[in-house]
């Protein structure tokens, strides 16, 4: 039986291309990357593009999901939960992604058993091949009518051979049949592992990898193979023989220290004029000239900031991804390098211990998360910051650590807390808006996306940014509470920015402080390489101030020492 939307593939816009970037051999191989560092380049040369990652598993979005599990949950301006590779594609393309951009196999199943259970298919049998299928390659062609580019990139999750992978791989098997082979490109990126005791690079996974996806019926284009060093000319010649290519559709994507300079590598093997040449499409040649900017000043740096985020999940940092990317944004704009120091918040729930682990440092960092574990410690950290006038930024439940942290110690509430750690505290500073008191479900519930932002005139913030309304993305239930709100600022702690009613608290900050300020908001998300986002740049400036004052004092300290004395004692420590 035919399904009755297969007509609606013929509509993505005939002047679109598609790529899809499959992986095989192992996971974790850097997809994302790949298909990111396509779009630079393509970007570069005055093309627009659309990237979309299709995740193989059956939860409808990894908003549900543990970070252990699956690494941060970016959120798009249009409120969508999703993968973390959507943030690379942000990051490198400057194009803002969105919920057409992250399609899972559980929001395809979903999708398709709701038609069923409506009577949309007239009581036909429902099955992979054709409802399924073709519910993926509508989603591939919903981003190229949306937003009518000139390409999309089609991540395909997972690898070659996964059983869950294999209604996508079918998917993209059948869409050069809707749209012409010449509108489509398939690139597959493949390892070519070092066996040490060998002492050579091996071949022969990437061609069981490639010959896996020709059984299903793709020939791959191009082929990205991920070493440790560069290929050889030897050894690429030898992967295009078996793979049926020219010797320039074999790329080596070694291991770089620094994954914005992947582009670059590209456009030294010819990546996109391959690509350009492959849909027979013109393009001027590309600009690289502000992409590479950054990475150079990164490179020139001799000064270094220490930065402490505390949190619960940092034994994997893929948790906290788009945070450490914006801290590297921020200083490398201000021709430094930034030493995330990665604290367990666990470990600092005693205060003498919290002041020695975070007192050295230059700057603490408290990101967004949800549940207890570690609370108190996240606590210890505030007090830290405020008390030794250590720049501080709080993210989301960094602000509402910050709030009561300053509700205990400053205005005196004593048992102060968010009514997610303790429902029965007495001073409920952080508590549910009444209407998500009856929410049920956790998957999409929360306040998502792109929310405008009054800043208050006479405020940090306010400079900060230098705008009166800004727009930014959320994700969370909880608010700062309005009936004890009057209190906390009588004592001292400002509200600099809420929303365009005032209803709602989205910034807050400290008068007599380097730089004390937590929002509401996950200013992170917006950060661009060339772009730092504009909270997390002037954390870091603060930060890097505190460093220099410190090592003049340090300086000073050593000055006064008499000559020749021992180590110990110059420094102090004897």
């Amino acid at each position: 039986m035919t399904s009755q939307y297969s007509d609606r593939h013929a509509q993505a816009p005939s002047k679109t291309r598609f790529i899809f970037v499959t992986g095989g051999v192992v996971s974790s191989l850097g997809k994302g990357i790949a298909a990111s560092s396509i779009g630079r380049l393509l970007v570069s040369r005055g093309l627009t593009v659309g990237l979309q990652k299709f995740d193989p598993y059956i939860n409808v979005d990894p908003g549900t999901m543990s970070p252990y599990q699956h690494g941060e949950v970016f959120v798009t301006e249009d409120g969508a939960e999703t993968d973390l590779d959507l943030g690379h594609y942000e990051r490198f393309t400057d194009a803002n992604t969105s919920r057409a951009s992250n399609v899972t196999a559980g929001g395809i199943y979903d999708t398709v058993i709701r038609r069923e259970r409506r009577g949309d298919y007239l009581g036909g049998t429902v099955q992979v091949v054709p409802h399924i299928t073709d519910e993926i390659k509508q989603r591939i062609a919903l981003i190229a009518e949306s937003s009518d580019v000139d390409f999309v990139i089609t991540e395909i999750g997972g690898t070659v051979g996964d059983i869950e992978s294999l209604p996508f791989l079918e998917a993209i098997r059948q869409f050069p049949v809707d749209v012409g082979r010449r509108r489509c490109m398939f690139i597959h990126l493949t390892l070519v592992p070092f066996i040490g005791h060998a002492g050579e690079l091996k071949t022969k996974p990437t061609q069981h990898s490639v010959n896996e996806l020709r059984r299903i019926g793709i020939a791959p284009d191009m082929l990205m193979c991920r070493s440790e060093s560069q290929l050889s000319g030897e050894i690429r010649k030898k992967i295009a023989l078996f793979a049926s290519l020219p010797t320039e559709a074999i790329v080596s994507a070694c291991d770089v220290d620094d994954i914005y300079k992947v582009p670059l590598t590209f456009h030294e093997q010819g990546v996109d004029d391959f690509i350009l040449e492959h849909f027979g499409a013109d393009a001027p040649t590309p600009d690289l000239a502000a992409w590479k900017e950054p990475i150079e000043r990164s490179e020139r740096a001799v000064r270094t900031v220490r930065i402490a985020l505390v949190g619960k999940y940092v034994q994997l940092e893929d948790a906290y991804l788009s945070v450490s990317e914006a801290l590297r944004h921020a200083a490398s704009l201000q021709d430094s390098r930034v030493q995330i120091e990665w604290i367990d918040s666990e470990g600092l729930e005693d205060p003498a211990q919290a002041l020695e682990r975070l007192g050295g440092l230059d700057g603490i960092l408290i990101p967004g998360g949800f549940g207890g574990r570690g609370w108190e410690g996240k606590i210890c950290a505030a007090r830290v910051a405020r008390e030794q006038q250590i720049p501080y930024l709080g993210i989301c439940l960094g602000m509402h650590v910050a709030v009561s942290e300053f509700a205990r110690h400053v205005a005196g509430l004593e048992g102060a807390n968010s009514t997610e750690m303790d429902p029965e505290t007495p001073y409920p500073v952080i508590d549910l808006l009444p209407e998500q008191k009856e929410v049920a479900n956790l998957g999409g519930t929360m306040r998502l996306g792109a929310d405008p932002i009054k800043l208050h005139a006479g405020t940090r913030v306010r400079e900060i940014y230098g705008e009166a309304v800004v727009y930014e993305r959320h994700r969370h239930r909880y608010e700062v509470n309005n009936l004890l709100r009057k209190r906390l600022q009588s004592a001292g702690l400002r509200v600099c920015g809420t929303s365009p009613d005032e209803r709602l608290v989205e910034v807050i900050e400290l008068e007599d402080h380097p730089f004390f300020v937590a929002s509401q908001f996950h200013p992170e998300f917006k950060s661009r390489p060339e772009r730092p986002a504009p909270l997390v740049r002037d954390f870091v400036a603060a930060a890097l101030e505190r460093a220099a004052g410190g090592e003049e004092r340090d300086a000073g300290r050593e000055a006064r020492q008499p000559v020749g004395s021992p180590p110990g004692e110059r420094a102090g420590l004897s």
